[in-house]
């Protein structure tokens, strides 16, 4: 179970048996027990559609709660499921359920998201078991098993270059819509058009440490080769991996850029391949390179793939010219501490100490390389 901040002082008389209520759906669902759930929508449905993902932990816990109505109450609570061998702590999504009073006492009539959903919002949940991974969602059976065969094949990539300081597994989930997709993140209709899978620190606030998902997005990641199911999937591996390390002043451009390193290592693709349309800017007359803002990675943005493919030449740069202990030795030195003063100069303290050499002077020699590499 978790706990968290208490609610308002002011409790209604009635929510000691809310309470009551939902420890005992909980409970119900979490053992799969039909005949300790009421009939209806709200219990029957929840219990088939989750019956295959392999839970150890289910739990709900007010946190907000509306005077009753007549015979009805309204509240919110956070629910918290965690999955078996997989999650050390529980993701954490915020729920509003309604409860009508009858002659049998309180009954749960509805409970909706606020925000992302949960797996089995979507429909039944179906699972597919890796070596080192579980992928679960309502894709079809053999989409799902595809997944976790990429997955298998990047996680021990991904150890190559960050080591076994990381669980070395991770849950996917993997629906059958770009619906089920944004539903999922909890985020606008189309907002990650485009882009084949996210790694999240499970929707919601995580009571103590990031729970992680990866998330596909079927419209662009279903018509992708093996080996860009590869590539993608290291990509994301890396985001999990590197979790401890990535702090809230980590530049985009350095963590999407080891991501890309870590999913293109050991592939035959070509800069050119790698980042198209960084090799089109290069051949502009009058292109003048310069590390990619944090705000050139939001989704939808305007040059997103180009800052991608920045992100991904500077930490390439960095593998060639000092070897790629000394890239994962500056990632796990921007955990250390974050800028005293500004970005820029916090940044250019970094490059020194483990490259050598300052932010101007790594600059100027990415912008010659990326000439030499792309402009012909």
């Amino acid at each position: 179970m978790f706990s968290g901040p208490t609610a308002a002082a002011t409790v209604p008389a009635v929510r000691p048996e809310l309470e009551a209520l939902l420890a005992d759906r909980a409970r119900a669902l979490l053992r799969h027990d039909a005949a300790a759930l009421p009939a209806g929508e709200a219990g029957q449905a929840a219990l088939r559609r989750l019956a295959d993902l392999p839970l150890a932990e289910l739990s709900y816990r007010i946190t907000e709660f509306t005077e009753p109505a007549g015979t009805g109450v309204t509240l919110t609570a956070e629910l918290g499921w965690r999955v078996a061998e997989y999650d050390e702590y529980p993701a954490v999504l915020r729920r509003r359920l309604s409860f009508e009073r009858g002659t049998g006492g309180w009954r749960l009539t509805q409970e909706q998201p606020e925000g992302p959903a949960a797996p089995w919002d979507l429909g039944p949940v179906s699972v597919a078991p890796g070596r080192h991974c579980l992928v679960f969602g309502q894709a079809a059976p053999a989409e799902l098993a595809r997944t976790a065969a990429a997955a298998d094949q990047a996680v021990p990539l991904v150890g190559e270059v960050w080591g076994a300081g990381w669980p070395g597994k991770l849950l996917i989930g993997h629906p059958a819509t770009t619906e089920q997709f944004d539903r999922l993140l909890g985020t606008p209709a189309g907002q990650y058009a485009g882009i084949a899978a996210v790694t999240t620190a499970a929707a919601g606030a995580p009571v103590r440490t990031p729970a992680d998902r990866i998330l596909i997005n079927p419209q662009a990641y279903t018509g992708l080769s093996d080996l860009g199911r590869r590539v993608v999937t290291a990509h994301e591996i890396t985001h999990v991996a590197t979790r401890a390390d990535t702090k809230p002043w980590t530049p985009l451009w350095l963590s999407e850029g080891v991501a890309d390193h870590t999913g293109y290592r050991g592939t035959d693709r070509t800069p050119q391949q790698i980042a198209p349309e960084l090799a089109k800017a290069a051949a502009a007359r009058g292109f003048s390179p310069k590390l990619p803002a944090d705000a050139d990675f939001t989704a939808g943005a305007t040059g997103i793939a180009l800052a991608y493919e920045l992100a991904w030449s500077a930490c390439d740069l960095m593998v060639r010219r000092f070897g790629e202990r000394r890239l994962v030795a500056l990632y796990r030195a921007n955990a250390a501490a974050g800028p005293a003063t500004t970005r820029e100069e916090w940044l250019d303290g970094l490059l020194r100490t483990t490259l050598g050499l300052g932010l101007d002077e790594f600059t100027r020699l990415w912008a010659d390389d990326l000439h030499q590499r792309f402009a012909h």
